[in-house]
């Protein structure tokens, strides 16, 4: 068992410890795997988290305090995340929790965080639904990717869409957003797989694909393992165009797997790597984090969302003069601002979730990435319409497509 190792950044050296207060550091936990099946899309999110500690630890800390991250594997393993989620805040008392690849280990964590009244960020794309007085994120939710980006698949090749999805809560959800969003835009789930974590053999489900002859494929596959998919789908010769949530922006798998094996793959995502090649800020971004970790594989977008959560807590400690929990929580609900490296985000007061750009990335036959659209800023307003304004009204629950009378009515 991995023990905690409280990770001073590295930026100290050009801060000494005199020019800090005396109150000790501020401290940032954070349970990232990086071992097991998902410490390749991971990793980067942790490099993100450590570039924005020493910014802010370099131009003075945060209350003239350092921040200080402590750090444990989380080793893709649900039970780790519980068990270090309990050691970091009852033993290291961070000041905020930050966790979880999958939702499952975002929930172990987030669970015990809640309990014990812990700010909790959750820095990746998700299933979304979630309305808490304690959690916050930075990744988008289905409003921002699955209803936009399912519209223009069946815009652009037809009605018909074969699903595979993880079979765990964020798949199984996800699942949900894709038939409510397929039934709005007057399309159809034709199939529908649900696929165990660390699964790597799709035979199966390739000879179902090719049986159906949807017009495109929706997959939600997560981990290394689940990317095993994309070869396999290639040597069986199909060539249907595909959108994912996951795939691309997390695992990068298309500097992986050799070239044309995602062509015509479509993720909406707020930030890639490939975004420096439109956007400035984006450039200096990647510019930085490879500057920091020359032996990076991929700038993903969870690298993005790290680095955006830290800068987000700093700006909330700033504005409350203090790390206790009750101030800052309302230090959140101003409606934050910061010039994320895709351009501006606002934390939004009633949700917890970010208001940011959603651009439509395509991956080429030569594995290279164009940007076909961009749907601008897209605000998480589907809690809203639920009627949730944590700003207002604290609760603790997670809202399910089913909830919504709306979406209700096209799921099976």
């Amino acid at each position: 068992m991995k023990t905690s190792v409280a990770l001073a950044a590295t930026s100290t050296a050009l801060a000494p410890v005199s020019a800090f207060a005396q109150e000790g550091p501020i401290k940032v936990g954070i349970i990232d795997d990086a071992s097991g099946d998902f410490a390749a899309a991971v990793i980067p999110k942790t490099q993100g988290a450590r570039i924005a500690i020493d910014e802010i630890n370099a131009a003075g800390g945060v209350l003239g305090r350092e921040l200080e991250l402590i750090h444990y594997d989380g080793q893709s393993d649900v039970r780790r995340h519980q068990e270090f989620a309990q050691r970091a805040i009852l033993q290291d008392e961070v000041d905020v929790l930050m966790a979880g690849y999958t939702s499952s280990e975002r929930e172990a964590a987030r669970a015990v965080a809640v309990e014990n009244e812990t700010i909790f960020w959750h820095n990746n794309q998700g299933e979304g639904g979630i309305a808490d007085e304690y959690s916050f994120f930075t990744g988008p939710v289905p409003e921002q990717q699955i209803l936009p980006g399912l519209e223009y698949m069946v815009e652009k090749y037809g009605k018909r869409v074969y699903v595979l999805a993880a079979d765990y809560g964020f798949g199984q959800v996800s699942a949900q957003w894709v038939q409510a969003s397929a039934g709005m835009a007057g399309a159809e789930v034709v199939g529908l797989e649900f696929i165990p974590l660390g699964n790597s053999e799709f035979s199966s489900s390739i000879a179902n694909i090719q049986n159906e002859e949807p017009d495109f494929l929706f997959l939600l596959l997560v981990g290394s393992a689940q990317s095993q998919y994309f070869p396999q789908a290639q040597a069986a010769g199909i060539a249907i165009p595909s959108i994912s949530t996951v795939n691309l922006q997390q695992g990068y798998e298309h500097k992986l797997f050799p070239a044309p094996t995602l062509e015509n793959l479509y993720v909406p995502v707020t930030f890639i790597e490939e975004l420096a090649q439109e956007v400035e800020s984006a450039q200096v971004f990647v510019d930085k984090v490879r500057a920091a970790f020359p032996d990076t594989e991929y700038v993903n977008q969870m690298t993005r969302c790290a680095y955006v959560a830290v800068h987000l807590m700093a700006k909330a400690w700033e504005a409350a003069g203090t790390t206790d929990t009750p101030a800052v929580l309302e230090a959140l609900h101003s409606g934050l601002t910061f010039d994320a490296p895709e351009g501006p985000v606002t934390l939004d007061p009633a949700t917890h979730h970010l208001a940011m750009d959603i651009r439509l990335a395509q991956v080429q036959p030569d594995h290279s990435v164009e940007f076909v659209e961009d749907f601008g800023v897209i605000e998480p307003w589907w809690l809203k319409e639920m009627g949730v304004n944590l700003a207002d009204t604290p609760q603790s629950r997670q809202y399910l497509p089913g909830d919504d009378p709306d979406l209700a009515a096209f799921l099976e």
